[in-house]
């Protein structure tokens, strides 16, 4: 299961991306469209900025924008960035791998080989899956074109 602050992340971002890459957002709308309490929306929108996903700017046409393109921006390193690391098993991470404490083999174990199988359809989801891809499809079970600007920063 993805921690709140990952939904409320993935809120943002969406909004974000609608908006197109460099297009400002001010905080007070993301919070207000999709009822995110402000303080906690500042603190998932500033790890985000320190990590080179957005830029802000001040003023009264001021907000955060996308840095990158959201054909760029995976669910798997908003995942990452926000929750950690989120493989069923320490030793299926691909970014924190530990070996198990009660594990003779990984080779024969039971348990890794069943939830590897899982887990890397799942990854492979998370991985290939982008911001721009799941508005995209959003939109097509919704209907929705979406804005000019929406469908040109959207483009695959």
């Amino acid at each position: 299961m993805i921690s709140q602050r990952a939904r409320y992340a993935f809120k943002a971002l969406f909004r974000l991306a609608r908006a197109g890459v460099g297009e400002s957002v001010q905080i007070k709308e993301i919070c207000e469209a999709d009822q995110i309490p402000r303080p906690f929306l500042e603190q998932i929108l500033l790890e985000m900025k320190r990590s080179g996903f957005l830029g802000s700017r001040r003023g009264k046409e001021g907000g955060y924008f996308l840095l990158r393109d959201p054909a760029q921006i995976t669910l798997a390193s908003v995942l990452r960035l926000l929750d950690g690391p989120f493989a069923p098993l320490p030793c299926l991470s691909k970014t924190a791998y530990r070996r198990c404490n009660d594990c003779a083999d990984e080779s024969t174990c039971d348990l890794r080989r069943v939830f590897s199988d899982m887990y890397g359809k799942m990854l492979n989801v998370l991985e290939t899956q982008t911001l721009a891809s799941a508005l995209k499809e959003s939109d097509r079970k919704s209907g929705s074109r979406g804005s000019a600007k929406h469908a040109v920063t959207l483009a695959d």
